[in-house]
């Protein structure tokens, strides 16, 4: 059992380290070849290395949860898919329609996006804890992160003339600040979401679902509207301490009921 455990504690540092050596190895690849078939694959790479760690991160916390990482992964799949193409419709449809469109939108519009897969899982799975929620929410944003860096190191790409240079540091910045973004604030109110559903919608817990969905666009258009190294480092400061007190909080609930 202490095996398994610190084995669970660690797969993080695992995941981190292959994901990065396979990621050296394809980008060494490209630059000596010069073979544009295996840029996709250092852009997935580069792209989710960092979200897949953190996900296998906060899983290695003592936390009691019940999903399977089979079920993360496929969240991860299909919540970042279709997170990513309904918060692109949607921008896109908003842009069209007002002519403009304001940062609390992009950050109402992509959160909103981002909870599809939970909203459609709280109902599935059985029992609901909390726990299960946080990760479900992390895997989500994870998903919907890795898509949408893996589309602005496209983009970059093609501007910049195949420059790999350029697209290792979008890969970099944005796979450094995910988990302090997307992952952290879809986890925080996947969570909430899911203690809403263990409270039988009671109408308390589902206020603060509700608050906590308004405090993740607010950090997002925070995250948006500022843009300044200074500004990402205090919110990203804020969002991972939210989520760091949050795992603490129901690790600590997972003890009382387990020793209750």
């Amino acid at each position: 059992m202490d095996v398994m455990r610190f084995a669970r504690r660690w797969s993080w540092v695992a995941v981190l380290v292959i994901g990065l050596a396979l990621f050296y190895a394809v980008r060494r690849a490209t630059l000596d070849t010069g073979n544009p078939n295996l840029i996709p694959s250092l852009i997935l790479l580069g792209a989710a290395v960092v979200p897949m760690a953190f996900v296998a991160f906060l899983a290695g916390r003592r936390i009691e949860y019940g999903v399977s990482g089979g079920t993360l992964a496929l969240t991860a799949l299909v919540g970042g898919v279709i997170g990513v193409v309904t918060a692109g419709v949607l921008e896109y449809d908003t842009l069209h329609g007002l002519e403009v469109l304001p940062m609390v939108a992009v950050g109402l519009i992509e959160e909103s996006a981002k909870l599809i897969a939970p909203l459609v899982l709280v109902f599935v799975l059985k029992p609901r804890k909390p726990a299960d929620g946080l990760l479900i929410g992390v895997a989500s944003g994870a998903g919907f992160a890795t898509l949408e860096t893996m589309g602005y190191a496209f983009v970059t790409l093609i501007q910049s003339k195949g420059d790999i240079g350029a697209v290792d540091d979008v890969l970099f910045l944005r796979g450094v600040l995910s988990p302090a973004a997307h992952m952290a604030w879809t986890g925080l109110t996947a969570a909430a979401l899911w203690y809403a559903a263990d409270r039988r919608w009671h109408t308390s817990a589902v206020a603060r679902f509700v608050g906590i969905f308004v405090v993740a666009v607010a950090l997002h258009t925070a995250w948006d509207s500022l843009g300044n190294t200074v500004a990402y480092a205090i919110l990203a400061a804020v969002s991972l301490g939210l989520l760091g007190v949050t795992t603490h909080r129901l690790a600590a609930r997972g003890y009382a009921l387990a020793h209750a």
